[in-house]
């Protein structure tokens, strides 16, 4: 054996413990891992609609800008004018231990900044679907982040599984099985020593006995 293990009835219990404890760890490992495993699928099944959602929305709000780039002109300078989103707060929840964010956005009504005098429904469109796409955008980021998250931890769990599962487990049950030959060999031949000599001190009585009686 790779190691040294003396077959002592201290060594098989505490080997016995190690293995109870290998094999609930990798009980746990895997139940974990089966849990952040349906999370992350029903979460890429958000994701692809999400994604969906986003690509429409992108081509409306784009369609939207360039006619009202052609009956109004090019709109940079009223782009300029829209205020920088500052809106984002990010939380977390916990899953079997992995920190999952939580993207949100104040919930503001869209406020055009621009003159309705000077511009056109076709403006407003593209406003109103960028907005849209702005809010899809942070869910779809929260999603993305969590997945990656979650893909990262259920990587990890799985080697420490298979470790426990593949080497772990099997050292301990041969350990144990090394020190369970080796003590039930000990105690036959201890059991043999004392059948001989039982037997030896029979021999003796009867012999004792036998030159007595003879006197």
């Amino acid at each position: 054996m790779a190691e040294t293990i003396f077959p002592t009835k201290g060594n098989l219990i505490a080997l016995k413990r190690s293995l109870a404890l290998a094999k609930m760890g990798y009980d746990l490992m895997d139940k974990k891992r089966n849990i952040l495993i349906r999370e992350m699928m029903e979460l890429i099944d958000t994701a692809s609609k999400v994604q969906s959602q986003i690509n429409e929305t992108y081509s409306r709000a784009y369609l939207a800008l360039q006619n009202a780039n052609i009956t109004l002109g090019v709109i940079g300078d009223i782009a300029k004018d829209v205020p920088i989103e500052e809106g984002i707060n990010i939380s977390f929840r916990s899953v079997m231990g992995v920190e999952i964010p939580i993207v949100t956005l104040e919930d503001n009504p869209p406020k055009p900044v621009y003159s309705f005098a000077s511009t056109n429904s076709m403006l407003d469109e593209a406003f109103i679907s960028f907005y849209h796409v702005k809010r899809l955008t942070a869910v779809l980021a929260e999603i993305e982040n969590s997945v990656y998250r979650l893909a990262d931890t259920i990587k990890k769990t799985q080697r420490r599984a298979n470790a426990l599962k593949n080497i772990m487990i099997p050292k301990f049950e041969s350990n144990v099985k090394f020190i369970t030959d080796a003590l039930e060999e000990k105690e036959r031949e201890e059991f043999s020593r004392m059948k001989v000599i039982n037997k030896t001190k029979l021999r003796k009585k009867e012999l004792a006995e036998a030159a007595q009686a003879a006197v």
